[in-house]
């Protein structure tokens, strides 16, 4: 049964879409423009009502769409201005998807020779740090951090420089947990007071001014760069990297730091989530959201909702569905403008069209938008009447970045 086919008996679900990478800046307005004012969107853009604007700095270290999960589930206040510290909720998400893989090859898990990691549970009085293994290309005068997704590593490839990395970084006095070896967590006293960037922040620039500092003093941290440099000389010439290099392939020459801090309590925003981040995946289990109602992945199109809204825990109260789509994230990064729009024409057919044609028919109670960008994000909000308001005029291009 399609979703519009939902029995009314219950009260209709409020949507809410996050959108990372979602709003260009003005300077590339000729280019995006034409995407953004086709179509549902650009009914709902004119119709809504902007609910939330965060405007942004040039140089800050996070990314909007990571400062408003944070914010959305109390993780920091309203008043935070560069904070996201979201690796232990990574670190929780991270775990159950290995745990989850496990169970589903208990026997080839059996016969592996090594031994599964022990599950670590983070707390209040633990900072953790999620750190990745990423490509530094030399430039004339400095280093680039290159977008992390052009590295393409594969899961035993980076088994491999883990299995190289790790006593190294552990020599240091510093906990290393790696649920996947993609991604690494790490935590000692020695690695409080550093603020890390986002990899998608300092993708494409000059590492110098995004490199871990500590928070008191604004200087690199010398504790992490010893961490970085220890790696950097044992993959130097790891037969993994001699591997990639000789087939053209970015080596995996440095690793990166990102979203310090601790476990926080959380609140409960929405009945279910549906992404495939791990932040957001993380946050929803640490606010008890763990049954397959209301944690998943996001389906292809809007109308495969249904089982996020008929369960039986939704019945009481209207449902609050967070979905993440990210598809716009890497032609942003690249400034690939007409795959961009090509990305932007497909949520357009496979989300906003249809959202808000059940918006319309009154299959959905509200529908939000949190549009993102490099430095800012809005939120606007549409219900059913808000749609018959003809008069409505917005200018798209004033909601995007200076």
């Amino acid at each position: 049964m399609p979703y519009n086919a939902i029995a009314m008996t219950m009260q209709s679900p409020e949507l809410h879409l996050l959108l990372p990478f979602s709003l260009p800046a003005q300077r590339a307005a000729n280019y995006t423009l034409p995407a953004l004012e086709q179509g549902a969107l650009a009914k709902f853009l004119a119709r809504a009502t902007l609910t939330e604007k965060s405007l942004g700095a040039d140089f800050q270290r996070t990314l909007p769409h990571e400062r408003w999960l944070a914010q959305r589930f109390n993780v920091i206040g309203s008043t935070s201005v560069d904070e996201a510290p979201l690796a232990p909720y990574m670190l929780l998400a991270d775990q159950a998807q290995a745990q989850a893989e496990t169970v589903a090859h208990t026997a080839a898990a059996a016969l592996d020779d090594n031994p599964p990691n022990t599950i670590v549970q983070p707390d209040e009085s633990t900072v953790w740090a999620c750190v990745e293994p990423v490509h530094l290309q030399i430039a004339h005068d400095h280093l680039i951090l290159i977008d992390p997704t052009h590295l393409v590593l594969a899961a035993e490839e980076a088994a491999a420089l883990l299995k190289t990395a790790q006593p190294l970084i552990t020599s240091l006095g510093i906990t290393l947990v790696a649920p996947t070896p993609l991604r690494w967590y790490l935590s000692a006293p020695s690695l409080h007071g550093i603020s890390g960037a986002s990899p998608l922040r300092a993708a494409g620039r000059n590492i110098e001014i995004w490199l871990p500092r500590e928070t008191r003093t604004d200087a690199p941290s010398r504790t992490w760069l010893k961490v970085q440099n220890e790696v950097q000389m044992a993959w130097f010439e790891h037969p993994i990297n001699q591997a990639r290099e000789t087939r053209g392939a970015y080596t995996a020459n440095s690793i990166w730091l990102h979203a310090q801090g601790e476990k926080r309590s959380v609140t409960r925003p929405f009945t279910s989530i549906l992404a495939k981040t791990p932040a957001a995946r993380g946050l929803a289990l640490a606010a008890g959201l763990s049954a397959p109602h209301q944690i998943g992945f996001p389906p292809a199109h809007f109308n495969l909702l249904k089982p996020f809204t008929t369960a039986p825990t939704t019945r009481a109260a209207a449902a609050k569905i967070l979905v993440e789509l990210d598809t716009l994230s890497a032609p942003f990064l690249q400034q690939d403008w007409p795959d961009w729009a090509a990305a932007l024409s497909a949520l357009e057919q496979n989300w906003f069209a249809p959202a808000l044609a059940a918006l319309q028919n009154g299959t959905l109670r509200t529908l939000t938008l949190t549009l993102c960008g490099e430095i800012s994000s809005i939120t606007l909000t549409a219900t059913r009447a808000d749609l018959r308001k003809f008069w409505r005029r917005r200018s798209t291009v004033s909601l995007l970045e200076a």
